[in-house]
């Protein structure tokens, strides 16, 4: 059977010389501590501390970058245990899922779901031999067994990773019940919330009247009117810092924002909540809101990420029988400069202001987005997100930015991933694939070695601190 190796020089670069300098610097920080400051793995699991079941519901169900692929071959998501709308799940055998599975492992060659999953398989698990049809029930016994042992639990696993924060993401709609959970169970794993207002913020989402109605009872606030309405979302934020939160997120298909009067918002607020506003008009509701998070944002100190650009459940027939994020969202031309001027025009010379861009559209990093976060001091890049999270796309963020926006006006490397077991692997693929490129530097004579070690360090863990208001532990406290 072919053996599943991981090898020691993997994503360095080929050139033996700029290669024994990546290798150098990785060998420095390699070991620093993940801090996740944005990602969807689910509470409940450090909450609960539960075991999980079975290798289909812990690594191929929830992973969308997984059973997307399997789809466009041609396998039902039924066949792969994947739930379908409201939590329903198929009448499918796991094991029978994880063989479905095994028989396509040949799709993912040279895909980053590859990488990240062999690094699970043979770091986390301990396998030897690599995955196909005939190894599939050994992959399932050997990953079962180890699931009921308590290395495998919640917990240990995020302390056997060396986790400095993680940090999950909620609506404005959520009672936050697992995040009191963990804190009233006396753990000391640093698991915060992130405050995702996107259901009660955007009219043509399918849950916003229900949400809406839950953000008014949680928040205390009459929601239905505009003032109260600001106020409800300033009340769910300090609730969300109650938890840890540093950061807000919002996930739009244009970055557009808005500078309309009190007048103008109060009357466009009225047909909001009234059912009454259009496509442009629910457009332009939710560019105010932009602007209004960036505001409020100003005022308690909490990170603001916006990341637009996908085209939400494009595959109408799957988001009819399995709801949203079933891999069927898709990266659409996204426009910067005018879509953020109303915003920037009020807050983007403010330096306690931290906003940090993503894109699914490459096109806008050297164009747009490296010139507009090397410039305006609230703006800062976030890394290659969703669909370019991988080797190739990474290097390209890289060289596509960093000659007009530098390494500070980023920040750092951010998994957001519902996939828990692979947070180690893609943190140690971007590590690399950062050593790589700023070994080529040093390599052509255009940075110092010593610098170099520095930045590698920086894009590690010291960007990342910094971008969400994060202090790094004290001495004492390191493995605590």
């Amino acid at each position: 059977m072919p053996r599943l190796t991981l090898h020691p020089d993997r994503l360095f670069p080929a050139d033996p010389t700029t290669r024994a300098i990546a290798r150098e610097l990785y060998a420095d920080i390699a070991d620093l501590p993940i801090v996740s400051p944005h990602g969807h793995t689910d509470p409940a699991w450090f909450a609960g501390n539960e075991a999980w079941s079975n290798a289909t519901e812990l690594l191929l169900a929830p992973d969308h970058y997984l059973f997307r692929m399997l789809y466009s071959q041609g396998v039902a998501l039924d066949a792969l245990a994947v739930p379908r709308r409201g939590g329903v799940l198929p009448d499918t055998d796991p094991r029978e899922a994880w063989r479905t599975f095994a028989s396509h492992w040949h799709l993912f060659a040279g895909t980053p779901s590859s990488m990240w999953l062999n690094h699970v398989f043979a770091h986390v698990f301990g396998i030897e031999i690599t995955l196909d049809a005939g190894t599939a029930d050994h992959y399932y016994d050997l990953i079962g067994e180890a699931l009921k042992t308590p290395q495998f639990r919640p917990r240990a696993l995020f302390e056997r990773f060396n986790i400095e924060l993680l940090a999950t993401t909620e609506g404005a709609d959520d009672d936050l019940a697992h995040h009191k959970a963990i804190r009233a169970s006396g753990w000391r794993g640093n698991v915060v919330t992130t405050y995702r207002p996107d259901s009660v913020i955007d009219p043509e989402h399918e849950e916003f009247a229900s949400a809406l109605k839950r953000f008014g009872e949680l928040s205390g606030e009459d929601v239905l009117s505009w003032k109260g309405y600001l106020a409800a979302h300033r009340r769910r934020r300090a609730d969300f810092r109650a938890m840890g939160a540093t950061a807000t997120d919002h996930g739009f298909l244009t970055p557009r924002t808005a500078n309309l009067s009190t007048a103008e918002c109060e009357a466009l607020f009225g047909k909001v909540v009234s059912g009454q506003s259009d496509a442009g008009e629910a457009e332009l509701f939710r560019a105010q809101m932009l602007t209004e998070m960036a505001r409020m944002s100003l005022e308690d100190g909490m990170t603001m990420q916006i990341h637009p650009g996908s085209c939400r459940n494009h595959n109408a027939q799957l988001y009819a029988s399995h709801g949203r994020d079933k891999g069927a969202d898709i990266p659409q031309a996204t426009e910067y400069v005018e879509a953020l001027r109303p915003m920037l025009d009020l807050f983007g010379n403010e330096p306690d202001l931290t906003v940090i861009l993503f894109t699914l559209d490459e096109t806008t990093y050297s164009r747009e987005l490296a010139p507009l976060a090397g410039h305006y001091p609230a703006l800062r890049l976030g890394p290659s997100w969703w669909f370019h999270d991988s080797p190739e796309g990474m290097r390209r963020f890289r060289e596509m930015t960093t000659e007009t926006a530098g390494f500070h006006n980023t920040v750092g490397f951010n998994d957001d991933t519902r996939a828990f077991l692979s947070i180690p692997a893609r943190h140690d693929v971007a590590r690399r694939i950062d050593c790589g490129f700023l070994a080529r530097l040093v390599a052509e004579h255009r940075m110092e070695d010593w610098q170099a070690a520095e930045l590698a360090r920086e894009l590690t863990v010291g960007l990342v601190r910094k971008a969400y208001g994060l202090k790094a532990p004290q001495p004492e406290m390191v493995g605590a």
